[in-house]
């Protein structure tokens, strides 16, 4: 017997199941993946010293942001005691009754869509995303009044982030020419948001994935991973392995990122491999501004037309809508 907080994937898909099981016409899904890397691993500690220890620290990272588009942080100020205390809270949540996570607007009273899982568009297994997740706004965290506990990690977790994910992209703004209070000055307030993710075992895990290759909106998504690992980025045109580091979070680029700096950050294509025997948890926080933020390189000459987030989000529901996938910034190019 299925458990009950389980999304009946088997069920709900059966049809793709039926038509696309075995048909491995682009031959196996993760064959094109080649070995795994250590991403570059920063030290934040730096960051207090005198230079040119610190000035060194602030090149580590914007160079990892150029090269890689992905970097890990150890020292980073956000103790295990919160993480640990979200991952917990996290689990909680996801072993409520299906039934009860489908409802979660009423149940949290949260915004429309918090609770998610596999794919409703998809129209054959490689567009299914074997997860499921809980999308939090920043704003709406506040109204849980009846799940204290889950607040209060969600509150201590995103205040840590979102003054963490604030440093960097200080920083990072700083190395591209921008002034460091560029994102004060310009989006606020954030629209920043958490995204708890729950990676199920999955029966076919060499037919779909956990989650499918995206590139993150964001301007940084800042992601806290269990040991399982299963995230692969697109590195120089091939896949690899990240290879997880429990005592790192990992940071990447988003594509609001990429526009700003006019292409010298780089928001990167990564996905999650399904697991057979396995669940694998994260959390991730996603450094946004506003909706109407406007995205302007202020680097000559601009490689993006300028455009708002909105516009940006409301472009990537219609690709999704029409091709089945988002996009992205080639929409934008001058």
């Amino acid at each position: 017997m299925e458990m009950d907080f389980e999304p009946p994937f088997l069920k709900i898909y059966n049809t793709l199941l039926e038509k696309n099981l075995g048909d491995n016409s682009e031959n196996d899904l993760y064959s094109k993946v080649e070995g795994s890397e250590e991403l570059p691993l920063i030290d934040l500690e730096k960051l207090n010293l005198e230079d040119p220890k610190r000035e060194e620290c602030m090149k580590e990272i914007s160079e990892a942001a150029s090269k890689w588009g992905f970097f890990q942080i150890i020292n980073h100020g956000i103790s295990n005691e919160i993480l640990n205390k979200m991952i917990s809270e996290q689990k909680k949540l996801f072993y409520q009754p299906f039934v009860n996570k489908l409802s979660a607007e009423t149940v949290f009273n949260l915004s429309p869509k918090t609770y998610r899982w596999g794919n409703p568009c998809a129209t054959n297994l490689r567009q299914l995303s074997w997860s499921e997740a809980f999308h939090f706004a920043l704003t709406d965290i506040p109204n849980m009044d009846q799940h204290i506990t889950l607040r209060s990690s969600l509150e201590d977790f995103a205040t840590r982030m979102d003054t963490l994910a604030e440093n960097l992209v200080e920083i990072l703004a700083l190395k591209v020419n921008m002034k460091s209070n560029h994102f004060q000055e310009n989006y606020l307030p954030k629209s920043s948001f958490i995204r708890l993710n729950r990676y199920p075992p999955c029966p076919i895990s060499s037919e779909v994935f956990g989650l499918l290759a995206h590139c993150d909106t964001s301007f940084l998504t800042i992601l806290y991973q269990d040991s399982v690992g299963g995230l692969q980025l697109m590195k120089d045109g091939k896949w690899v392995d990240v290879k997880p580091n429990p005592s790192a979070l990992v940071v990447n680029i988003g594509d609001l990122f990429q526009a700003l700096s006019n292409d010298v950050y780089k928001s990167i294509k990564h996905r999650v491999v399904a697991a057979e025997e396995v669940e694998r948890f994260s959390t991730a926080f996603f450094y946004c501004p506003f909706n109407d933020a406007v995205i302007q390189s202020e680097n000559k000459p601009a490689v993006y037309k300028k455009f708002t987030l909105r516009e940006y989000r409301q472009q990537t529901l219609n690709d999704v809508k029409e091709t089945g996938d988002k996009v992205g910034l080639s929409r934008f190019v001058l």
